[in-house]
C-alpha cells in the first residue's frame, strides 16, 4: 500500500488490541459543529480547559479542544476507561504519556484542520503532520536546519517538487523528535533524512551515527490531499491499521 492509497476503515467494534509489531493509525478532523465540541470538551481535565482558553483565537481553541478530546476518545477504547478519568504525564519536553501502568505508547500530531494519532505497545514512536502550502522562508530554514547533505540535495530538486521536499523532510525529522521526547534539544540539522519526492522515508543518520539511525523505522504518510505526515518508531516489519472516529 502506498503513501496515496491508503483506505481508513470505521473505529473497530470490539477493543483494538495492537499486536507487538503493529501501529494504529487514527485520523480525525478538527471543523466539527459547535455541539461536537462542546461534548469533547466535558472529558478535558481542568489543566487542559486552562490550556484551551489561553489561545486568543476561537479556531485554535476549538482545534485544540477536539484534538485532545479525541485523543481521550481513542485511548478509553484501548484502556476500557470512561475518557474523562484518562491522566497524563508529561516529559520535560512536553510529551504526554499515560499516568497509569500500560504497555499502550501513543503519539499525537494536528495541522490546519486535520488531527493523526499513533498507538503502539512498548515503543518510542511519534508521529507528524503538516498541512502543505508555500513556505516563503524554506531557502533560510534548510540553509539553517538541514544537514549539508540534505541542503545540497534540496537545492538540486525542481522548483515544482521543492515544497514536498521541504515537507517531506520537516515531518520526518519532527516525527523522530516527537519519538524520543527531545523537542529541539537536538538541533535538527544532525537529524539527516532521505527528502526527495518518490523515495522511501528513512532516517540516515543521528548526529553522524548511521547505526543507531538504522534502529529506526520512517512511514511516510499522505493522510487526506494537502497533507504529508510521518511515523517515526524504533522497530522494524511493522503492520498498520488505518482508522477514523466513529
Amino acid at each position: 500500500m502506498t503513501a496515496e492509497n491508503i483506505t481508513w476503515q470505521p473505529a473497530p467494534l470490539l477493543t483494538p488490541t495492537p499486536a507487538e509489531n503493529q501501529i494504529h493509525l487514527w485520523k480525525a478532523f478538527l471543523n466539527q459543529p459547535a455541539a461536537q465540541i462542546q461534548q469533547l470538551s466535558q472529558t478535558l481535565s481542568a489543566d487542559e480547559i486552562a490550556r484551551a482558553n489561553r489561545f486568543h483565537f476561537e479556531k485554535d481553541r476549538n482545534n485544540f479542544i477536539v484534538s485532545r478530546g479525541t485523543l481521550r476518545i481513542i485511548l478509553s477504547r484501548y484502556l476500557n476507561l470512561p475518557p474523562q478519568n484518562l491522566k497524563f504525564t508529561y516529559s520535560k519536553q512536553g510529551k504526554p504519556a499515560l499516568h497509569t501502568e500500560t504497555q499502550i505508547c501513543f503519539n499525537l500530531s494536528h495541522s490546519h484542520q486535520l488531527a493523526l494519532y499513533a498507538i503502539t505497545l512498548n515503543k518510542e514512536i511519534g508521529i507528524d503532520v503538516e498541512f502543505v502550502r508555500p513556505i516563503t522562508e524554506a531557502e533560510n530554514i534548510v540553509k539553517n536546519y538541514f544537514s549539508d547533505k540534505e541542503s545540497a540535495l534540496f537545492n538540486t530538486i525542481s522548483i515544482a517538487h521543492q515544497t514536498e521536499a521541504f515537507f517531506n523532510a520537516w515531518t520526518r525529522k519532527e516525527a523522530y523528535l516527537k519519538a524520543t521526547g527531545q523537542g529541539l534539544i537536538q538541533p535538527l540539522n544532525e537529524i539527516e533524512v532521505s527528502i526527495t519526492p518518490g523515495e522511501p522515508a528513512k532516517l540516515l543518520s543521528i548526529s553522524g551515527d548511521t547505526q543507531k539511525a538504522g534502529r529506526w523505522t520512517l512511514t511516510h504518510l499522505i493522510p487526506h490531499p494537502s497533507y504529508i505526515a510521518c511515523v517515526a518508531i524504533s522497530a522494524h516489519n511493522l503492520d498498520y491499521k488505518y482508522w477514523q472516529p466513529n
